[in-house]
């Protein structure tokens, strides 16, 4: 099996396939390396395509130590990625957990990131529900150590904003519950305490965010509730960001509605490679609602 080692010698599982511009895609909580294969099925025509297994997911390694687990590590970790397949630059695509870490990436590593698409990245950042979610976090770390991932998964893939996947699509989700319950029990709740339950809230990077010009496209489902709102301040903030809201669309969004996720995606890499993904044009201002002078 390919394995990059990360600066801290932990071993991370790599695929690639494909040959051109670069882009690593960054899989979610609930997902691993095999969630984004309707994208790099699609995307290797024109791309060379990697994806990987972070940390505490097989077959990459699983530290047993919180510690070396965190926001800033996963974000590491997609440097050493490319450092390990001579990669100067990509275009950063992520989900949920990785959708996080790929945002984190466009403000630490922005000279590497040809573009940011931020999907499904919201659980946790509303203010309100801050310290929720931490606790359910922690609750949910104990449940995967003490039940074990494959009787846990029953319970953590019917979460309500996966619940329209299984509607719409019940072979499509039956598939994603299956390869939840082959996690790595320990290695899901290590990645809950040391990532998700401590990661800090987008709206608390607001300052950092204004400032940065990499091109983003935020994407997210109008039944994926707490990222709904979140979606629409990145959209905000971010200068050169665009806010895709796909209708009837919940949290596993690039496997729920690939054809439309592979659309979008594709199009948004290929006017940044035109160089025509700019930031807002500053004459149009968000207070304006009539011109009269």
């Amino acid at each position: 099996m390919p394995y990059i080692t990360a600066r801290d010698g932990v071993r991370l599982y790599y695929e690639e396939a494909g040959s051109g511009t670069p882009i690593v895609f960054v899989h979610e909580f609930g997902g691993d390396s095999r969630s984004w294969e309707p994208q790099m099925r699609y995307f290797t025509r024109r791309y060379r395509c990697i994806t990987y297994a972070a940390r505490g997911y097989l077959p990459s390694d699983v530290p047993e130590d919180v510690e070396r687990y965190s926001q800033q590590i996963a974000v590491d970790d997609i440097a050493d990625v490319m450092d390990g397949l001579g990669i100067d630059s990509a275009h950063v695509v992520g989900l949920s957990m990785g959708g996080f870490a790929t945002l984190h990436f466009g403000l630490r590593y922005a000279a590497r990131a040809r573009s940011l698409v931020v999907a499904g990245a919201g659980y946790g950042a509303e203010k309100q529900y801050e310290e929720y979610f931490r606790n359910v976090s922690l609750e949910v770390a104990r449940k995967f150590e003490e039940l074990g991932a494959p009787e846990f998964s029953k319970t953590y893939a019917q979460a309500a904003s996966r619940i329209i996947f299984q509607v719409k699509d019940p072979r499509g989700w039956q598939e994603f519950a299956d390869m939840l319950a082959e996690h790595s029990s320990i290695g899901s709740a290590r990645t809950m305490q040391g990532v998700q339950a401590r990661r800090p809230s987008i709206y608390d990077l607001e300052a950092e965010l204004r400032r940065m010009q990499v091109p983003t496209l935020v994407i997210v489902g109008d039944e994926d509730d707490h990222c709904l709102q979140p979606g629409i301040f990145l959209k905000k903030t971010v200068p050169a960001s665009g806010l895709l809201v796909l209708p009837k669309a919940g949290h596993t969004i690039n496997l729920e509605e690939p054809a439309l996720f592979n659309q979008f995606v594709g199009d948004f890499l290929a006017t940044v490679e035109q160089g025509k993904w700019l930031p807002r044009d500053p004459r149009s201002q968000p207070a304006e609602i009539m011109k009269t002078s």
